[in-house]
């Protein structure tokens, strides 16, 4: 079986909303049409999130293949999930609560929660157009780490590892 895991990172804010959108709806649809199962890490920290949650939601209804699942993947309990936790699941298929970043200091630990994610998984997709923060921390622990990686704001995803792989 075809067992794919994904994390998915990207900036609090994007400037280009409507092409990341676009890009990241062609690679999701794809896994999900091509993938025997294809298991989606994100957390919900800024704008990014936020879009990629919607259409993974939006591809997973469209095709209605039933061959893929979304986790919300918390660095440490949040008032915000406490407060609203039946809407959180009935919107994601899970929730975790990450382990190793739970009892971390609040500042690092997100960071140590998208190591985890990256760590659990076969694929990165991000949005990283700044050398800087938490996006591209990700996207430079991932590439480190040799995992294969789809960066949606690269001019040309053609060159990317992570479409070659989207191929297999």
């Amino acid at each position: 079986m075809d067992i794919c895991t994904v994390s998915l990172f990207g900036h609090r804010e994007l400037s280009q909303p409507f092409m990341t959108e676009e890009r990241l709806e062609r690679v999701i649809s794809h896994l999900i049409t091509h993938k025997d199962f294809t298991e989606f890490l994100i957390g919900r920290d800024g704008e990014f999130d936020i879009l990629a949650a919607s259409v993974i939601k939006r591809s997973a209804e469209k095709y209605d293949y039933g061959n893929c699942s979304m986790t919300l993947v918390l660095p440490y309990m949040k008032a915000e999930y406490r407060k609203n936790q039946k809407h959180f699941l009935e919107y994601y298929d899970e929730v975790e609560i990450c382990s190793e970043s739970s009892s971390a200091y609040f500042k690092a630990a997100i960071q140590i929660r998208n190591k985890h994610m990256i760590d659990r998984s076969n694929l990165v997709i991000c949005y990283a157009e700044r050398k800087s923060g938490g996006a591209y921390g990700a996207l430079k622990y991932a590439l480190d780490s040799k995992k294969p990686v789809i960066n949606l704001a690269e001019p040309d995803l053609t060159e990317t590892s992570g479409i070659e792989y989207l191929s297999t």
